[in-house]
């Protein structure tokens, strides 16, 4: 391990890269299986009026997006995928407190959201830190940045 980056933050970086991009993955699959929950049920009532489709098709599109999300993470994109995966976690928030219900999942995703933030900044953290003859997420970064 370099020295500019901490072993213990290289290992904490590791556990919400892993965490953070298995789950989403997970959950975006079940979206066509439904065998951890029934997913329409946490959309709102609001969206279901203005969706042009089924609620099954929305969450089949949600599920898609849910593990490319997941994919990023887990790659050389760790840093874009965590950012993504934190925004679309506040807006699931979101959805689920304009509903009126749920509040204890969204107080949850809040939270993951947050965990999704600090992968993102410790990505940035490690990237600067690591020598850059070794291949790492500077280069996808650096074409995201342009």
């Amino acid at each position: 391990m370099h020295k500019g980056f901490d072993s213990r933050l290289d290992q904490a970086w590791w556990v919400l890269r892993i965490g953070l991009g298995v789950g989403p993955f997970l959950a975006g699959l079940d979206k066509y299986f439904n065998l951890l929950t029934n997913w329409t049920a946490y959309i709102s009532p609001l969206a279901l009026k203005i969706l042009p489709f089924s609620e099954q098709t929305f969450m089949h599109i949600v599920g898609v997006i849910e593990m490319i999300v997941g994919l990023e993470i887990l790659t050389k994109w760790t840093r874009l995928g965590a950012y993504v995966a934190s925004a679309w976690l506040v807006a699931i928030a979101i959805n689920l407190v304009s509903m009126g219900m749920f509040f204890d999942v969204a107080v949850r995703d809040v939270e993951i959201a947050l965990a999704a933030f600090v992968l993102a900044r410790i990505t940035e953290v490690r990237r600067n830190a690591l020598p850059s003859d070794i291949p790492h997420e500077r280069t996808a970064n650096a074409e995201v940045a342009a």
